[in-house]
């Protein structure tokens, strides 16, 4: 993509440059070559009209007449014939071929005004150095701004194949900054809703698979431990063997369904699934009141019923991370509350304090490895970054003073959401067993 719009850009730059610098290097040379006609033929004219009023005036015509003409101009040479036939000859000895211009006057004298065609043509060949110095800076110009438009326009396809890449492999939406240029956006936004309605499915699949496992679990567990009480109380020894030939398919029916579950789940891409935030809000709430009120400090962890593509674990680790750093560096009230974009599309949790906040020295590096201001580590916020990012979210510092920690992660669209496109249903039955007469 970059070639080839690099040699477009550059094709085009060379094509302006013939139409242009051809025609403007054949229109100055003519016009050079004209200007110096016409300045000799101005010449001679002049000198003419000059000698004519000394002839009317009989007054001489001399060498010192003509040798200030020749002054103005070393590199044209003059020849004059007076009607007397007197002939005079002033300025440059000239050799080689000339350009010349003859005029003869009213009172009969002749003037002759030449220059070397060389003199015009080291003009003309500076003026045609000039055009080719104008296109050689035409064509920098030109492939400059073809590298820097080429980068614009392949950076962001080279990111939309990534995220394309990324989506196909079952991962969360990725998240891309605008590009600017309306076609490749457009694709992206098409992108990220179609990763908004994969990211929907694969998580009701996962819930299905969850759901099915479960419920199969459960009655084949109980058909086993019957098998198992039949082949303790059976007298015949036949109908004993019979028992253990069905617990074996029961056992072999339960791996199945374990081994669909792992293929569903590892078949599916990622770790990322849809997860109710309350529940997990709900158990750090349990986890942590006691010990901020321990602390003398208290903790509001503010209800919120949203669904948000992430992993189970990581969310609650990214939180809990949060938690501890301020109860480790803040003071006052720990404020955890949740809230929607302004698309819509992503949900913010944000983890507030009334501590003295971030030093400006620390702010841009806090989430780096190893950066800390209290003697830790320094690997607790880089790690709760990592699982942000691995998550399709960002964690970020929203404000310094007091501080203030914001996780975003994409939210599953209520159309979307695991329990409206699978409700919970009732346990898989069996059948019930007819007796045998």
């Amino acid at each position: 993509m970059r070639r080839r719009a690099l040699r477009m850009t550059l094709w085009a730059v060379t094509v302006a440059v013939l139409l242009l610098g051809v025609p403007m290097a054949i229109f100055g040379s003519t016009m050079l070559w004209n200007q110096e006609r016409s300045g000799l033929e101005s010449r001679a004219y002049s000198l003419g009209s000059v000698i004519d009023r000394r002839i009317n005036a009989d007054e001489p015509v001399t060498d010192e007449l003509l040798m200030g003409w020749s002054k103005a101009d070393e590199h044209i040479g003059y020849i004059v014939r007076t009607p007397d036939g007197k002939e005079l000859t002033s300025g440059a000895d000239i050799d080689g071929s000339t350009l010349r211009a003859t005029h003869r006057t009213a009172g009969g004298a002749f003037i002759l005004a030449e220059r070397s065609r060389a003199g015009v043509y080291a003009s003309i060949a500076s003026f045609l150095a000039l055009v080719g110095v104008a296109a050689a800076i035409a064509f920098l110009v030109g492939g400059f701004v073809a590298a820097r438009q080429a980068r614009r326009l392949s950076a962001p396809l080279i990111y939309l194949a990534a995220s394309a890449e990324q989506v196909g492999a079952g991962h969360v939406r990725p998240h891309m900054r605008t590009s600017g240029i309306e076609e490749i956006d457009l694709v992206a936004e098409e992108l990220a809703r179609t990763a908004d309605r994969m990211a929907g499915r694969i998580a009701a699949e996962r819930q299905f698979a969850a759901d099915a496992s479960h419920q199969l679990r459960t009655p084949l567990t109980a058909l086993s431990m019957r098998l198992e009480e039949i082949e303790l109380i059976a007298d015949d020894e036949e109908v004993a063997e019979e028992a253990r030939a069905c617990q074996e398919q029961v056992e072999r029916l339960t791996g199945v369904v374990e081994d669909l579950l792992k293929t569903s789940r590892s078949q599916s891409g990622g770790t990322t699934e849809a997860v109710h935030l309350a529940p997990v809000l709900a158990q750090q709430r349990e986890e942590w009141s006691k010990v901020f009120a321990k602390e003398r400090r208290e903790l509001i962890i503010e209800d919120a019923e949203y669904t948000l593509l992430a992993t189970p674990g990581s969310l609650s680790q990214i939180i809990a991370t949060l938690l501890e750093n301020s109860l480790k560096y803040g003071d006052g009230t720990t404020t955890v509350k949740a809230r929607p974009t302004n698309n819509k599309k992503s949900v913010v949790i944000e983890v507030a304090d009334e501590g003295p906040g971030v030093a400006d020295s620390v702010a841009p590096n806090i989430f780096d490895k190893h950066v800390s201001t209290g003697g830790s580590t320094g690997l607790g916020l880089a790690l709760a970054t990592d699982l942000a990012q691995a998550d399709g979210g960002r964690l970020e510092l929203a404000q310094r003073r007091p501080p203030i920690f914001a996780l975003t992660l994409a939210a599953v669209p209520r159309s979307l959401d695991p329990d409206n496109v699978l409700p919970q249903g009732t346990l898989i039955s069996l059948g019930s067993r007819r007796k045998r007469r």
